[in-house]
């Protein structure tokens, strides 16, 4: 296990006309919870146009039974208000001041509905050198309450080590990943951690510490839809990595391909891609079978 940098010892940024895009007391929120809620004040026509396009990607097992929980990953390469919402400028500059360094978008996941999911870490999928940066933003396209399977977040857990597969005896990649889960519910009983839920409105955000245990809580209401959109971030300046794929003697580093800033790099990154990256990209997408 390891600890996370600390990204109160670094600067904070300023936006364009030099005023913080978070307040003081937003900062010390996110560094002492590990999470922060904050309106962005994004377009409710972009929300409408990202559920829209979004919608005819998600698998036909989906359509015909909404029950199903299912995402869809990097849909920006195919619908560029997606694309959009992973680099707007006020998200960009408010995760700058929070960590110091330059936020880079490297993937996005869209949900119709909620997950369900255990909780988790991030930093056992995505982790840098230095370790810490690394962080996610989960954008609400619709109000979330406690019947349509709102986050399940632990306020505080972000200040935990760093777990890796090996610290709780597993082998490296995903058929140990229901174990990991197991042991991250013990760690939650033991350390004594009470959970906190999403319940966010329209066009809210959450930022989150990539170390925070955090999941989807139970969908009481299994045809309600939860429509969302979550970025992960790396930052400038570090190594990149997958711990569940790695051990302390080889690491899997990663070579992340960077969401543009503007719509013309999309279709320069479609050309820079391997053909065979590209492939796997278009058929998670469903534009190839």
């Amino acid at each position: 296990m390891s600890q996370s940098a600390n990204p109160e010892e670094t600067s904070p940024a300023e936006t364009g006309s030099g005023r913080p895009v978070l307040s003081p007391e937003q900062e010390a929120e996110f560094h002492e919870r590990g999470y922060l809620v904050v309106d962005f004040g994004f377009d409710p026509d972009l929300l409408e146009q990202v559920r829209e396009k979004v919608n005819p990607l998600y698998p036909a097992e989906f359509h015909q039974d909404h029950t199903r929980g299912t995402r869809v990953q990097d849909a920006w390469l195919q619908v560029d208000e997606v694309r959009q919402m992973a680099v707007d400028s006020r998200v960009l500059e408010a995760l700058q001041q929070l960590y110091g360094r330059r936020p880079l978008p490297f993937q996005t996941l869209n949900f119709p509905v909620g997950t369900s999911q255990l909780a988790h870490s991030d930093t056992i999928h995505f982790n840098s050198r230095p370790s810490g940066f690394m962080a996610g933003v989960w954008i609400a396209l619709e109000d979330m309450d406690e019947n349509n399977g709102a986050l399940i977040y632990y306020p505080g857990s972000h200040k935990l080590p760093e777990y890796s597969m090996q610290d709780f005896g597993l082998g490296t990649g995903y058929g140990h990943y229901k174990a990991y889960e197991q042991a991250i519910q013990r760690i939650i009983a033991e350390q004594g951690l009470q959970p906190e839920y999403g319940i966010i409105r329209k066009g809210e955000a959450l930022i989150w510490h990539a170390n925070l245990l955090h999941g989807g809580s139970t969908r009481r209401d299994p045809n309600r839809s939860r429509h969302s959109q979550v970025v992960h971030y790396f930052f400038e300046g570090c190594d990149y990595f997958t711990p569940m794929l790695s051990t302390d003697e080889e690491i899997h580093y990663r070579n992340p391909v960077w969401i543009p800033e503007s719509a013309a790099g999309v279709d320069s990154i479609r050309k820079r891609l391997s053909p065979s990256l590209l492939w796997r990209a278009l058929r998670k997408l469903g534009m190839v079978t």
